[in-house]
This record gives C-alpha cells, structure tokens and sequence, in this order.
C-alpha cells in the first residue's frame, strides 16, 4: 500500500498507535505464539504512517503530550 489516507483516518490510525505496545515489548512470554503477527502488525502501522508523512515515534507527544516520556515541559 502506497496510498495516503484521509485525515481522519490517520488521526484514527496514530490514536491506535499510541495504545500498541512498542516492539521491544512484543515477547514471546508475554505474547505466545502470536507475538511475530503482533510484531508484524506493529510494522505495518508504522509504515502507513511514514508513507503517510509521520514519523511513528513523534506520535506519542502529538496525541499525547502529557504521558509521553522525554516531552519537553
């Protein structure tokens, strides 16, 4: 997928992200057996968002400043 969504959808899209947990979280004790698709689902939605021009690991400070570590205060 190379097409760049809708507004809404990429706000939809970096809310999701915020929640996801971060890739070095993914383990196979905490995930099981699923925890390759769950690292590969992580990378697809990281991708959507560079081709949709943001950079994943601002995300986090725009829809979230206040829980966000290493935000500037």
């Amino acid at each position: 997928m190379t097409d760049k969504i809708n507004e809404d959808a990429l706000l939809a899209l970096k809310i999701a992200f915020t929640y996801m947990p971060k890739a070095i979280e993914v383990t196979k004790y905490e995930y099981g057996d699923r925890y390759e698709a769950v690292l590969e689902h992580i990378e697809k939605v990281r991708e959507t968002l560079l081709i949709n021009d943001v950079d994943p690991e601002e995300v986090y400070g725009e829809i979230d400043p206040d829980n966000t570590p290493n935000s500037s205060y």
